[in-house]
């Protein structure tokens, strides 16, 4: 194999540029999800194209091939860290935010073995990013090498999907996304745009498309979780006056620390003076911080909370309590023993109390829970249950590119749900018991804000599926 490459490095990179617009998608897409403050590993980096291309505050590739490296350090000689180094002994002293493994798996003699040795650069919170190519496509493949339009390759491992996952799985890595797109890899004015980044999205078009992608974490260990992280919950509060209370009392203790941050948005009834009269009736039994709304929406309440929390972990408590209180610790569970870097609640599986969601309400969120689970290319359930949790270190990455999506969010769902995938974070669900409210009624208006949704629908498809 070794000397396979080593006889193709002297027209490599001139052979790269004449096919440039496939190997650019696999750059794109790989990079969409590394942003500036990433240290970055590539392993089979080849003259360097996509790790120099690529964001990254410190960037190193390693290839087992001398005269490709030669290449890279003469092609990018300020960018990347570039080192001859074979992918089943790596020597690297440091461990990466991410590591890409760009269509090399099928050229190596043991992948698992390579997997392990990932697994000494890699961080709690480290991104692999595999891509590989789909095995449908080696007929025509082998059709272009005989017709001399492709270089002719060795024979490579037949990998499906469930084989490389599983090996990831062995290995110490938990794959929790996958994707595949590319129909047309040669580019053809709008034909190529339109199948490759519309059709090839469509439903089981993926199944038959070139290119697959796939997203693994080292899996998470328990390890002592219980007082490790300290937590601020947010409540935006309008006209909840008869719940402020209750909120207070039934907010368990988590972590090491907790905070309770109310944000009150404009009431019309006496709830910012229910929220001074409990703050000061428990001052010195509860931390509890409280302010009111500049803006508009619960979004905007949402950041406005988390931009006074000092909790290492977020959680959001809608103050009508149809989630319970007590369910917070769940969620503090589900981050803290790394499960989730984003959890979801979920109020569309246990069945719920009969006044608890309108019809009109429950069709809505099943109908927009398919529609993000496409577009996020991850299962989420329940796209509108107020209560989702993150840590705040994230939060603050999310904010600082906030505006990729843009500021339209009135909800503050969509804003943190977008953020969490550009980010790269395992989201997961997280089923509670939706219950009644107790007082005053919903601030949510079924038409108008579906109709948000659905326009915020069309315009997340464009930046994360179409793009």
């Amino acid at each position: 194999m070794k000397e396979y490459f080593e006889n193709a490095a002297s027209n490599w990179q001139k052979y790269r540029q004449r096919r440039s617009y496939y190997w650019n998608s696999i750059t794109d897409y790989v990079g969409y999800y590394i942003h500036p403050d990433n240290t970055v590993l590539e392993i089979g980096c080849g003259t360097g194209e996509l790790i120099a291309s690529v964001n990254g505050s410190h960037k190193v590739g390693i290839d087992f091939c001398e005269s490709l490296i030669e290449q890279a350090r003469k092609a990018h000689p300020n960018d990347v860290d570039f080192y001859v180094m074979e992918a089943e002994n790596i020597t690297l002293d440091e461990k990466f935010d991410v590591v890409v493994l760009s269509n090399l798996v099928g050229f190596l003699d043991d992948i698992e073995k390579v997997l392990r040795e990932i697994r000494k650069v890699c961080h709690e919170r480290t991104r692999v990013i595999v891509t590989s190519y789909n095995r449908l496509w080696e007929p025509m493949i082998r059709f272009a090498e005989f017709i001399h339009i492709k270089r002719r390759t060795p024979q490579q491992n037949w990998i499906s999907r469930d084989d490389l996952c599983n090996m990831l799985y062995l290995s110490g890595f938990e794959t929790y996304r996958f994707n595949s797109n590319m129909l047309c890899p040669v580019y053809i004015p709008l034909i190529s745009p339109l199948f490759n980044k519309v059709v090839s999205h469509l439903p089981l078009m993926g199944a038959l498309s070139l290119n697959n992608y796939f997203f693994a974490r080292p899996m998470p260990e328990d390890g002592d979780w219980v007082k490790r992280y300290s937590v601020s919950v947010v409540i935006p509060a309008r006209n909840e006056s008869g719940n402020i209370r209750a909120a207070v009392e039934r907010i368990p203790d988590m972590g090491s620390h907790t905070e309770i941050i109310f944000v009150e948005g404009n009431s019309t009834d006496d709830t910012w003076d229910e929220i001074q009269r409990i703050s000061n009736e428990y001052a010195g039994k509860r931390d509890i911080k409280i302010m009111r709304q500049d803006g508009r929406g619960k979004g905007d309440a949402v950041r406005k909370g988390y931009a006074a929390a000092t909790g290492d972990i977020l959680m959001i408590l809608d103050a009508d309590l149809t989630v319970p209180p007590e369910d917070l610790p769940k969620f503090y569970r589900a981050i803290a023993t790394g499960k989730g870097e984003f959890v979801n609640g979920v109020r569309l599986v246990y069945p719920m109390e009969q006044e608890a969601m309108r019809t009109l309400n429950n069709i809505g969120n099943h109908f927009f829970s398919r529609l993000f689970s496409w577009i996020l290319e991850t299962p989420v359930k329940d796209t509108l249950c107020g209560t989702k949790v993150m840590f705040r270190t994230d939060y603050l990455r999310l904010a600082e590119g906030r505006k990729f999506f843009g500021d339209f969010d009135p909800f503050g769902d969509f804003d943190l749900l977008f953020g969490a995938y550009k980010l790269n974070l395992r989201i997961v669900d997280l089923p509670i018991r939706y219950r009644e409210r107790k007082y005053g009624s919903t601030n949510i208006s079924r038409f108008r804000h579906g109709f948000i949704l659905l326009r915020m629908s069309v315009f997340a498809a464009t930046k994360i599926r179409f793009r």
